[in-house]
């Protein structure tokens, strides 16, 4: 499968194409994250993400996502081309625009069987977690301790800049 054809810029458009995993009786699991600078622990979550089903379904930030979040810097790369390299990794099988503040609306929208979340988040953390059990799935924690990040990928190049 070519990078093109794991993106689909309307969620809607990836459902039927979920139902037939479903009808196979595939895993289907979710993740979400803005992935604007790439890092190890990203590639380990998706890693993660991918070992608990058959299908990996990554919902990337949008940058009017991003914004609504007030701990968030804006993202350094437009979120089309962020989404072209994680769907370039091999963990990945499908790749999809996150509009929302929450993956809420993907979640209720692909009722995936697991949410992946990395372990930097807790139950108690997360809004989503009502969509997910309502629609029958589970919540799982992947990936390494959240020692790698963007924003120290940021600060490091900012302090070999000075």
């Amino acid at each position: 499968m070519t990078t093109s054809n794991k993106i689909f810029a309307n969620p809607e458009d990836l459902v039927p194409v979920l139902e037939a995993h479903r009808q196979r009786g595939e895993v289907i699991v979710f993740g979400n994250g803005c992935f604007d600078l790439i890092h190890v622990g990203h590639t380990r979550y998706l890693d993660a993400a991918r070992a608990l089903g058959d299908v990996l379904v990554i919902g990337v930030n949008t940058e009017a996502s991003i914004r609504t979040n007030p701990n968030r810097e804006p993202s350094i790369n437009p979120c089309e081309e962020r989404m072209e390299v994680i769907a370039a990794l091999a963990a990945v099988s499908y790749v999809v625009p996150l509009e929302a503040a929450l993956p809420i609306p993907l979640i209720e929208l692909f009722r995936p069987h697991i949410q992946a979340k990395g372990t930097d988040y807790s139950l108690e953390q997360m809004p989503e977690r009502f969509a997910v059990e309502a629609c029958g799935g589970r919540i799982a924690f992947v990936g390494d301790e959240k020692t790698h990040s963007s924003s120290a990928l940021r600060k490091a190049i900012d302090a070999r800049r000075q």
